[in-house]
């Protein structure tokens, strides 16, 4: 029985060994000659619209004032992450809040005023509500409401 298995394995390795075209060989094209005049030297990118690919898609959004370029006096040209609640007056009946901007200077500002980056949505004893808009391309959200508290709550909350 041994024996005829060996025969019968050594009839198919000859068999399949015999076979033309067992063995593939690739063929390699000639490379082709470069030439002077080729469209590659030639070609002159045309954007119609699109946005230019090698720019980063990160910080497109921001729309910050350039270092040194001139913002507007007052509270308006002050970017929410760059003021701090200081306090909160009844005048009036009506609620005023105090903010400090990164200059050391003190502002008052009401419900409605705006800042460089937000509008100020209420004034509340606990601090302000403010509604920032997102100049975020890539962002489906367009506003977003940051609260700002005095020093004192936000103390309190940790």
């Amino acid at each position: 029985m041994r024996a005829l298995g060996l025969v019968f394995f050594a009839f198919f390795f000859a068999f399949f060994a015999a076979l033309p075209g067992a063995v593939v060989h690739a063929q390699v094209p000639a490379p082709a000659t470069a030439q002077s005049g080729t469209p590659a030297d030639n070609y002159t990118y045309q954007p119609e619209g699109r946005r230019d690919p090698f720019l980063s898609l990160l910080g497109t959004g921001s729309q910050q004032p350039l270092v040194g370029a001139k913002r507007a006096d007052g509270p308006g040209g002050l970017g929410v992450s760059e003021i701090s609640v200081r306090g909160v007056v009844l005048s009036k009946g009506a609620l005023i809040g105090m903010i400090q901007g990164p200059d050391n200077k003190t502002y008052m500002i009401h419900q409605g005023d705006k800042l460089m980056d937000g509008t100020i949505k209420a004034v509340t004893p606990q601090g302000l509500i403010i509604v920032q808009e997102v100049n975020d391309p890539l962002s489906l959200v367009k506003q977003r409401e940051i609260r700002k508290l005095l020093r004192s709550f936000e103390d309190a909350k940790e």
